[in-house]
């Protein structure tokens, strides 16, 4: 039986992500941005908070992970690099590595290129990938100590992912991420559509995480910089693939 996923609103646009088992009623969060609101969550569903994953040591992230781990004794889970600028960790993790939680097998993936020590976590039995300011919905992450190439190599490890994993990002910038991506493919269909679904959706108040990747792919202008017809868009028909995501990214700086 797959995990139950639940998305939880954090700070202004953040999203926090607590898994549930339940057949074994383990819980565990996927970052932390604030404590109250998740902990509400928690007591809400009469869940036990048994693990805190964490993606990566920006305070957005981490901020709410001392109280909670003081109020549930939970484990907390994190990159073998990130741990000096993490919270203690009582688990560090490399990429490549595996671990057990909630009864359920997560690969760990390091994602670098938003900060270096990133790491996103999949759980293909769920069909989830935990991705928080790598891959994000219609966009990516700034890259902030990471390099280019990187980022873009980061990209290319989540997007050969199966295509229909749901993707979890760490934000609510989804609508615009769309009004940046119709600057790079004004003419592409899919995005069109997309576009007009998330003003729909977003007009309500409803989160556009998680995401299909299989979406990703046909509308994200971060993980199409390989395609030629981005390419010729773009005036870079000869450039090779990093490069077009670097100037994607750059105008997306600017936007």
């Amino acid at each position: 039986m797959p995990l139950k996923i639940v998305t939880v609103p954090c700070l202004s646009d953040n999203y926090a992500f607590l898994l549930h088992d339940p057949v074994s009623g383990c819980t565990a969060l996927v970052d932390a941005p604030e404590a109250p609101p998740i902990q509400a969550e928690l007591d809400h569903r009469g869940w036990h908070l048994r693990d805190i994953l964490i993606t990566h040591h920006h305070a957005d992230h981490t901020d709410g992970v001392e109280a909670l781990r003081a109020a549930s004794g939970a484990r907390v889970i994190g990159a073998a690099a990130d741990a000096h600028r993490l919270p203690p960790l009582d688990l560090e993790l490399r990429d490549g590595d595996s671990v057990e939680v909630c009864g359920e097998t997560a690969h760990v993936l390091d994602v670098s290129g938003h900060t270096v020590g990133h790491v996103a976590f999949h759980f293909p039995a769920s069909g989830a990938a935990f991705t928080a300011d790598s891959l994000m919905v219609l966009g990516c992450g700034r890259v902030f100590e990471g390099t280019m190439e990187q980022m873009w190599n980061s990209l290319c490890r989540l997007a050969a992912l199966p295509p229909e994993t749901q993707v979890f990002s760490g934000h609510e910038y989804t609508m615009t991420n769309a009004n940046f991506a119709v600057t790079i493919e004004p003419d592409n269909a899919a995005l069109i559509s997309r576009k007009a679904a998330v003003e729909r959706d977003r007009a309500i108040g409803k989160p556009t995480v998680p995401s299909l990747l299989s979406d990703e792919l046909a509308t994200n202008p971060f993980l199409r910089a390989s395609r030629p017809e981005v390419k010729i868009a773009m005036g870079m028909a000869d450039a090779v693939d990093s490069e077009v995501f670097a100037e994607i990214r750059r105008r997306k700086d600017r936007f």
